[in-house]
């Protein structure tokens, strides 16, 4: 089975001393906790020692690894929204958190162009809620806010987008992140500078996320899956473009690794960074369904997919990082070749379809591990 491996190394592999124990008996509050990249830094984060304080509205999707994973019962669940502010308010006040990591979202593009007004409120107004519920803390605090790739103006050029250029964005989902920025930029400005660094805020940038675990509507993954063990092909709508795919794993570490570095020292305070893959990891989205599929068990591309031509919204068809000022600032790199990737995305779904829900847990920490052991073995720096 394809979930040996983790089995394999489960009770084998012990507490990696990774982030210098930076997050150790530390409450961490993580919005959005209950959605797929949430999910996983929770777990991470459980693993690392830490107590977490999840704060989220609902749980967006069925089937649902918060749920596959029991997370409820090993965390504080607190059920709220972010634009809530009388609310979230009190849930900051009364946790006093040292770190938030900020990952509640609208995050399906096809959802913002159904619903635009909740698309903003969620993205740009709950990210300003965040902000003015910490401008009166005297809680020292380290705040890690989450945006997108997709916070930049996206002219389709060939060279990565480095975190001076230009923010905006032609459609709704870009625009409400662009937006998000635009608060970030002018709540640092305002009111966390000077007598105020007590509050330490960074912010990532990450984009073509994909791991297991995800079951979001109109993203890749979740969509073959679905069709996949339901016995039918899945359909796609720009077999030939072409996204830098990253590991759920690869972005974390960098919002991890920016959280450490700003607790060590304020430096880094007020800055952006963008956290991607490696150059070969771009590849066309036919290429990682076939790849996926091939791990899956089809025989025949021709199994695996159906390609449509009901495409109901812009898909931008190029948009990849530059990540040098991240590996300058905190020699932060990404881990997982692209073959690995597809694998640890092909093992999870295949353990989560033939294995008992109770061992979800252990699997998933044990592909937080399996990814550790390839960071110190890369020297990755906060591996180290």
């Amino acid at each position: 089975m394809l979930y040996g491996l983790a089995q394999e190394l489960h009770g084998r592999l012990g507490i990696q001393i990774v982030y210098k124990n930076s997050y150790r008996n530390k409450k961490v509050l993580v919005t959005g906790h209950t959605g797929f990249k949430g999910a996983w830094l929770t777990t991470w984060l459980l693993k690392l020692g830490a107590n977490v304080v999840g704060y989220s509205k609902d749980i967006p999707t069925v089937p649902s690894m918060f749920i596959a994973l029991g997370l409820e019962h090993k965390i504080k669940h607190c059920i709220g929204d972010v634009c809530d502010l009388v609310n979230f308010k009190k849930i900051i006040s009364n946790e006093k958190p040292d770190f938030i990591f900020h990952l509640a979202a609208q995050a399906i593009v096809s959802t913002s162009y159904t619903d635009p007004v909740d698309t903003f409120m969620t993205n740009a107004v709950g990210t300003m809620n965040l902000l003015e519920s910490l401008r009166h803390s005297k809680n020292p605090c380290v705040v890690i806010l989450i945006t997108s790739d997709k916070c930049y103006d996206n002219v389709e050029w060939v060279w990565g987008y480095k975190e001076t250029d230009a923010l905006g964005g032609k459609d709704i989902y870009s625009g409400s992140k662009g937006a998000a920025e635009l608060v970030i930029k002018s709540y640092l400005h305002s009111y966390f500078s000077g007598a105020n660094k007590h509050i330490r805020i960074g912010i990532g940038r990450a984009g073509n996320v994909i791991g297991g675990g995800d079951w979001a509507k109109d993203r890749i993954i979740a969509d073959s899956l679905r069709a996949w063990t339901a016995g039918r092909k899945v359909e796609i709508r720009s077999p030939n473009s072409t996204r830098p795919w990253q590991h759920v794993l690869e972005p974390l570490s960098g919002y991890l690794c920016l959280g450490m570095n700003l607790l060590e020292s304020e430096k880094l305070h007020g800055e952006a960074f963008n956290f991607g893959p490696r150059a070969e990891q771009n590849r066309a989205v036919v290429d990682l369904l076939q790849d996926l599929g091939e791990k899956w068990g089809f025989a025949s591309k021709n199994d695996m997919y159906a390609i449509t031509a009901n495409i109901p919204f812009h898909e931008a068809g190029l948009l990849k990082l530059n990540c040098d000022k991240a590996l300058f600032h905190m020699k932060w790199l990404s881990t997982l070749t692209y073959i690995e990737m597809v694998n640890l995305i092909a093992s999870w779904y295949d353990a989560y379809y033939n294995v008992k829900s109770s061992e979800m847990f252990d699997i998933t920490t044990d592909q937080i591990s399996i990814y550790e052991e390839a960071a110190i073995k890369s020297n990755a720096s906060w591996a180290n």
